[in-house]
């Protein structure tokens, strides 16, 4: 497997097109990580079948957010995305995310070429309700069934701020 960090970059974050890495599927129960030391996908755990991951889920590539880690990625598409592989992901917001006490955010994004739901999804507002209280359900609940620890969605945020939060994880990329 390629080292994702070392070929791609964020992406076009000005523009609102990024490059993303996908780690686990929608609807996966394995939380499956980019092991940054071995440029391989690894299997963390297995999670509770009730706490699959409601979207795709991964990572930007030179980018590291306050917890150490990548900055993650939710990208919104209507069937899974298989691990291992890279998209342009069109930036529609950010979910403010607090973990164990570190901040560990989320960018939202869809394809940025999505023919099948007509380009649609421009901000968050655009996506149906339910599915934006699934995610916060999920992520303020996940922890609940395996093991002691904190975590809250503290807030949506619109592409600005989305826009602002890699830029800060890129800086912090860049001082490694």
């Amino acid at each position: 497997m390629a080292d994702f960090n070392k070929i791609l970059d964020a992406g076009d974050v000005d523009g609102g097109i990024i490059n993303v890495v996908i780690e686990i599927p929608a609807g996966s129960n394995h939380k499956i990580e980019w092991n940054r030391k071995l440029a391989v996908m690894q299997l963390d755990r297995v999670e509770p079948v009730a706490f699959a991951k409601p979207t795709n889920y991964g990572f930007i590539p030179q980018t590291l957010d306050e917890d150490g880690d990548e900055l993650d990625a939710l990208i919104i598409t209507d069937t899974p995305l298989p691990t291992g592989i890279f998209m342009e992901g069109k930036i529609i917001g950010v979910m403010k995310f607090v973990d164990d006490g570190e901040v560990d955010d989320k960018i939202v994004v869809v394809p940025a070429d999505d023919r099948n739901n007509g380009n649609a999804y421009k901000t968050l507002s655009d996506l149906p309700q339910q599915l934006i209280k699934q995610i916060e359900f999920h992520f303020n609940h996940y922890k609940d069934l395996k093991k002691p620890g904190t975590t809250q969605v503290t807030k949506w945020g619109d592409v600005e701020e989305a826009k602002e939060v890699i830029r800060e994880s890129q800086a912090r990329w860049k001082a490694l």
